[in-house]
């Protein structure tokens, strides 16, 4: 199998992580990647309420987190197991993923209250 690719983290760009953080279903995934402290497989993260993501779209999106230098991919037999790499990402931008996820969450807030869009 090919390797995969993880940009150094010199190499990481702010718009990368922008543009991957941009889709909420990303956003998501990230989050319980970086909430989780420990490596999660693909499988584990399909589940989005009470819908599944397919397996093509899962790829994808994990291309593009991993990519974007905000996750690190590891194959294990059939398996992809992933980890966050929000210490690297943070001491590169200090505070832009905190602050990516804290509008989220305000977001996720507003529309729960029934003020959001």
């Amino acid at each position: 199998m090919r390797p995969l690719f993880h940009p150094a983290i010199e190499d990481v760009q702010p718009q990368a992580i922008l543009h991957a953080l941009s889709d909420p279903r990303r956003a998501v995934i990230f989050a319980r990647i970086r909430s989780a402290g420990c490596v999660e497989a693909c499988s584990a993260l399909s589940a989005m309420g009470d819908q599944i993501i397919p397996k093509s779209s899962l790829s994808s999106h994990f291309k593009v987190l991993r990519e974007a230098g905000l996750i690190h991919c590891e194959r294990h037999g059939v398996e992809m197991r992933n980890r966050s790499r929000c210490a690297e990402v943070e001491s590169r931008f200090p505070g832009l993923l905190a602050a990516i996820m804290a509008a989220y969450a305000s977001s996720i807030d507003a529309s729960a209250c029934g003020t959001g869009e």
